[in-house]
């Protein structure tokens, strides 16, 4: 009699945890996907050349955005207060992400000579980024937004003189109140930022 209850019991304990392992939904993973080219070959030859090698050092972060997580905001309750999803997150950190999409497109957009790796050629620029923000904000519970905030500075690597700075900001509506939808409106507001860079790196560049 004791054993058979015993039996009963290991059962349904078992098939307690095998259901409680099934409830539990897979991880996404979520990276900005491929890029298009943004330029065909005749309209590169007409962009303007920023002329001069640069360095594009790794983005740096605060250590609370200096992970995999995609970060969310209630701004209609506790706007100080930061969420993660704990389903969804990134493939890479939001500032090597947004690293490797700079460098691409500023190769792809001015034919320039981009090094990653100063201990690899010499060069004759830096530039920094610095991502302060890189978040949902949530409207109300079915409306949402997304932030992405960086500081860029523009250095002469002989001399370390800073040649410029300045404050990037952009937010973009999301499709949906949701991780999947965080991840569309950051890529699309990502492009947007960074064609904004590019023009204030053609601008601020000597020429010569």
């Amino acid at each position: 009699m004791i054993k058979a209850l015993l039996s009963i019991l290991i059962f349904y304990l078992l098939s307690g945890c095998t259901a409680i392992h099934k409830s539990q939904p897979p991880i996404s993973i979520y990276d900005f996907g491929l890029q298009p080219s943004q330029h065909t070959p005749d309209t590169l030859q007409q962009s303007p050349k920023l002329r001069k090698s640069i360095l594009i050092a790794d983005a740096t972060a605060p250590s609370w955005l200096d992970n995999n997580a995609i970060h969310y905001r209630f701004l209609y309750h506790n706007p100080a207060q930061s969420y993660t999803y704990a389903n969804s997150r990134w493939i890479a950190t939001p500032t090597a992400i947004l690293t490797q999409r700079i460098r691409n497109r500023i190769v792809t957009n001015t034919k320039e000579q981009v090094i990653k790796d100063s201990s690899t050629a010499r060069t004759d620029y830096v530039l920094h980024v610095e991502l302060e923000e890189f978040s949902q904000l949530f409207d109300t519970i079915n409306d949402s937004h997304v932030v992405i905030g960086l500081r860029a500075s523009l250095i002469e690597r002989n001399s370390r003189h800073l040649i410029a700075q300045k404050d990037f900001s952009i937010k973009e509506k999301t499709p949906a109140a949701d991780a999947a939808g965080a991840v569309f409106a950051l890529n699309s507001a990502s492009n947007q930022l960074i064609n904004e860079l590019i023009d204030w790196l053609t601008i601020e560049l000597p020429s010569n």
